[in-house]
């Protein structure tokens, strides 16, 4: 996560942690590199995919599918920031480069209201962890964060507009029919 990317009241990171429990969040600076983040890129459980658009990394390291070797599990880093500031973080961490880039190649275009990119291909992080998990085999946890990301923008909406939350709109009947029984 980019410096201070978790106390924007926009970000949408936080809201994978809610709905995957395997979820680790780490802090990024230029210089220093969490001890904790290079363990978990080496656990032999972890099969690590960088997730990032192929258009900006050279086409040797780019894959637009999950390939799971057996016996271990994905692992899909993302880079928590605004579009300019990933960019950076992909730039300057060379801890990340020998990990294959997990080029997401989605037929729709982002939902996010919230902050906008100039392009409608970039997706905010939340809608990005959906895409993974799809790939990944987890169909309801997709659902499931795509539907929290949709309360999480009515939600924050309404407030701005100092409006009331309507508990029974079809964004909160969504999300409650994806919980588990």
């Amino acid at each position: 996560m980019c410096d201070i990317e978790p106390l924007k009241p926009s970000n949408t990171g936080w809201l994978i942690a809610d709905v995957v429990a395997d979820t680790a969040a780490f802090g990024w600076a230029r210089t220093e590199v969490d001890p904790a983040l290079l363990t978990m890129l080496a656990d032999p459980q972890w099969q690590p995919y960088l997730v990032f658009p192929g258009e900006f990394v050279a086409a040797e390291r780019v894959v637009t599918e999950v390939s799971i070797q057996p016996g271990k599990r994905p692992l899909f880093v993302l880079l928590d920031a605004t579009w300019p500031e990933a960019r950076k973080m992909f730039r300057k961490s060379p801890y990340l480069d020998h990990l294959p880039v997990l080029s997401l190649q989605p037929e729709q275009l982002s939902r996010y209201r919230l902050r906008r990119s100039k392009r409608e291909d970039h997706f905010c992080t939340s809608e990005v962890a959906a895409l993974c998990m799809e790939l990944a085999g987890e169909p309801r946890a997709a659902q499931t964060l795509e539907a929290y990301l949709d309360v999480f923008t009515t939600h924050y909406l309404q407030a701005k507009q100092q409006m009331p939350i309507d508990l029974e709109d079809d964004v909160h009947l969504r999300l409650h029919g994806l919980r588990e029984p």
